[in-house]
């Protein structure tokens, strides 16, 4: 083990000595959890902003959440941080027979290597299950739910149930679409009031919609999170664009119509 991590894995016994820090010893599993999970939404921004400094810096407060998490494990007497890291090796090695197996038959292809992973995984889950584990067991409750619904179709799609081909995948796409807008007709603004109050019918299609947008993608083989988080820094950088256009030409953007706002964003689109 290095000298850097041994000196990290002393910091953490030290935050969580009686005489430590309060907050570190008073923090469980739980209280910490969302903080891992804001850790590596922060890691995947670095990268996407291609920041390599603050990838470092990322990572390292990634690394913490590991380590925090072992130690608290450690305490109870579950585990500790070299059971972790002898877990995670032993499984890499496990999932990558072509690389490590004495008998390999040589190199795979990337959707080779994605399939035996899949299937390694799926035999892992029964052999722990005893056989008796759903298709879609293990998904995450956690995990972002665009990812989520995008992870529990390719479970479904493995176990043979899934549309032949994109262009059915789509027409499921447009056959929710038609029943969010059916179900939006059927809704009326509150007596008194020309707010839109959505009815429970709607907040389900409207989820079945995105379900099916999601299943879409992985039909596609793109990834919905990543095409998500795509779209939203486009839209970001081309709204940021129609407020600077308005202030050089000495306008406040809210001010500006539907219809002058919408002039706008099409010139910056055209900018592009």
């Amino acid at each position: 083990m290095s000298d850097s991590l041994q000196a990290l894995l002393a910091i953490m016994a030290r935050l969580r000595a009686a005489d430590g820090c309060p907050w570190d010893r008073e923090q469980t599993f739980a209280s910490i959890a969302p903080y891992t999970i804001e850790e590596a939404y922060e890691v995947v921004d670095a990268i996407e902003r291609d920041d390599m400094a603050h990838l470092k810096d990322e990572l390292g407060d990634l690394l913490f959440q590991v380590v925090f998490h072992a130690h608290l494990a450690q305490e109870a007497g579950h585990f500790d941080f070299d059971a972790v890291a002898a877990a995670i090796a032993d499984k890499l090695v496990r999932r990558h027979p072509h690389v490590f197996a004495m008998n390999s038959d040589g190199a795979l292809r990337v959707d080779q290597q994605s399939a035996v992973w899949e299937d390694i995984k799926a035999e892992e889950r029964a052999a722990a299950t005893q056989g008796s584990a759903s298709a879609l067991a293990g998904v995450p409750l956690a995990l972002p739910a665009l990812m989520r619904a995008f992870k529990l179709s390719r479970r479904a799609a493995r176990v043979g149930f899934d549309f032949e081909s994109p262009a059915e995948t789509a027409d499921k796409v447009a056959e929710e679409l038609a029943e969010v807008r059916e179900a939006a007709a059927s809704c009326s603004p509150a007596a008194g009031s020309a707010r839109f109050t959505p009815s429970p019918a709607l907040f389900e299609e409207v989820g079945d919609l995105l379900f099916a947008a999601a299943n879409l993608a992985r039909k596609l083989e793109i990834d919905p999170e990543a095409a998500l988080r795509a779209a939203n820094l486009k839209f970001e950088r081309r709204f940021h664009g129609m407020e600077r256009l308005a202030a050089e030409r000495g306008r406040s953007f809210e001010t500006l119509d539907l219809a002058a706002q919408e002039s706008l964003w099409q010139e910056v689109k055209r900018a592009e």
